[in-house]
């Protein structure tokens, strides 16, 4: 503390001592959440045949370790700003094991479910802290280096996330690809232990427990009321979760704007050069997840890959992500954020301009594998700028905010896109299968339940094709027809989503030298707001 009374904030060095082995353990601990959170895509199939499971809850599986991220990173984000972030990063690679346990040997899809959902609150207290550690340890153009490996080793490693599960899948049932993460984990675990400081620039400040819970229902009332709103019968449940949300949302508000300690500081929220960016990276890394989610059910159910074969041919998006985020950085530092910004966001239109176009029942893999490439060069170049900008703009002692903003951008984009595209391609397939059975000359000897049956999953139809064997070829004809019915109106979602981002970042982020002016001004208001104890809140 300073004589004044205020918090001591330390400006960071340009890199800590050691800075290669707490790099590395940084990387290696968000490896750890980002393995987890995709090793699930690959699997969906079979964990459908596994349990007979409807669209609805692959979809829940899907999204359930984004929704407890999403739904937890903002509050733990702030508790290790104020009690530890070494403390929380350990404690969630810790809780990521018996979480990892329980997907692998779940009874139910329900239960499933439920462990993707701690999985995800155990990245929630890892994952963010990765980043706020970078941005308080480093500074200047080593910090925009280090995010920019942070970024783009933590999205790659994302993406190898399939390529070894359909390995898996190829010789051991659905819950081994859940148990890929445990020696990494036990890797994390000691890297952080011995190479991260132990404290770096945190916060005197209470926790605002009150906003945080408020910050909890918020999202997860959003995503799981876009999760049911495709299913019949569950319109009150939907309602229900919505009204939460918004509720959740408003209190949420008003709390921020009065508590003394807000847990999400809207007066720094209210930069050009943080709420432009965090809109700009939900989507980056939304459509990047959505595209995964929906592209690796394609690729085996229509174009009947092996699950192996179908988490290899994503490794072009890993390739060249880890590729473009080193020259992603250089141009942040020589270009500034939004030409930066705007590049990734070309290359992801044109990925899923080109998946909306020519991915279809005889697509080649060179069709395939140029779509993964376009979502990589994309991602790689959006990335960086979008984290970079979201850091720079907060103090140090804020620094929970900016990463749990970050990770928000990752897991509250990926939770609602793959929702979104997930509704989108649920209500396309059901009602393209429907439309099946209406014009085929035996519909008359389709019982409801069958139909229910067969519109319910893709996994649902090839399971009554077995037990329909006279009938198997025309079903499956039909799934798949269904199927990529279903994905073209989730890729036309996201095709918007994404022209709209740019526009938002076109029209509203500052040129490179209007970028940087404000940054300084930002770090001069920030300085003298610590400088004299005062509070950063919008009432301030």
């Amino acid at each position: 503390m300073s004589k004044t009374g205020a918090p001591r904030i330390d400006v960071p060095r340009e890199a800590p001592a050691r800075a290669s082995l707490v790099l590395a353990s940084l990387i290696i601990v968000a490896a750890v959440a980002n393995l987890n959170l995709s090793v699930a895509n690959v699997a969906l199939p079979a964990i459908g045949k596994a349990f007979d499971s409807s669209q609805t809850a692959l979809n829940l599986i899907a999204v359930g370790y984004s929704l407890g991220l999403a739904a937890s990173v903002l509050y733990l984000g702030a508790v290790g700003d104020r009690h530890g972030r070494k403390l929380l990063l350990l404690l969630g690679v810790a809780l990521s094991v018996p979480a990892c346990l329980l997907a692998a040997y779940a009874p139910t899809d329900t239960v499933l479910v439920a462990a993707r959902i701690l999985g995800g609150l155990s990245a929630g207290m890892a994952y963010p802290t990765t980043l706020a550690l970078i941005t308080a340890l480093w500074a200047g153009p080593a910090r925009t280096k280090a995010i920019a490996l942070w970024s783009a080793l933590g999205g790659g490693i994302s993406m190898l996330g399939p390529v070894i599960a359909g390995a898996l899948l190829e010789s051991f049932y659905w819950g081994s690809v859940f148990l890929i993460t445990l020696p990494l984990a036990a890797v994390a675990l000691v890297m952080a232990s011995l190479f991260v400081p132990a404290h770096a620039n945190e916060s005197a400040e209470p926790v605002d427990n009150l906003g945080g819970t408020l910050s909890v229902f918020l999202v997860a009332g959003l995503v799981l009321a876009i999760n049911f709103a495709a299913v019949p019968g569950q319109g009150s449940l939907v309602v229900g979760l919505a009204v939460i949300a918004l509720a959740a949302g408003a209190a949420f508000f008003w709390r921020q704007r009065r508590a003394p300690n807000p847990l999400y500081d809207l007066h720094i929220a209210a930069r050009r050069t943080f709420w432009v960016a965090a809109c700009a990276g939900i989507i980056v890394w939304g459509s990047m997840m959505g595209s995964a989610f929906v592209s690796q059910q394609y690729l085996q159910n229509v174009l009947e890959y092996s699950p192996v074969e179908a988490g290899a041919a994503i490794l072009p998006l890993v390739v060249m992500m880890v590729l473009v985020a080193p020259r992603s950085a250089k141009l942040v530092e020589r270009h500034g954020a939004r030409a930066t910004l705007l590049i990734g966001y070309a290359f992801l239109f044109l990925a899923f301009g080109w998946m909306l176009l020519f991915w279809g029942e005889d697509s080649g893999y060179w069709q395939v594998g140029f779509a993964y490439v376009l979502i990589g060069v994309g991602a790689g170049f959006a990335g960086t700028p979008s984290s970079h900008s979201l850091t720079g703009s907060v103090p140090v002692r804020r620094v929970g905010m900016a990463s749990g903003t970050a990770d928000l951008q990752r897991d509250l984009g990926g939770a609602v896109m793959q929702s979104v595209m997930g509704l989108l391609l649920t209500a396309g397939y059901a009602s393209a299968f429907s439309a099946a059975i209406a014009a085929s000359p035996e519909s008359k000897d389709v019982s409801n339940q069958v139909q229910s049956e067969l519109t319910k999953s893709f996994a649902s139809a090839a399971q009554v094709a077995q037990q329909h064997p006279r009938y198997a070829d025309q079903i499956v004809a039909a799934a798949r027809k269904s199927f990529l019915h279903g994905d073209d109106g989730a890729y036309t979602v996201g095709l918007v989503a994404i022209a709209l981002g740019a526009l938002l970042i076109f029209l509203m982020f500052p040129h490179r030298d209007a970028e940087r002016e404000l940054l300084r001004r930002y770090g001069t208001e920030d300085s003298a707001r610590a400088a004299t104890g005062r509070p950063s809140g919008p009432g301030a």
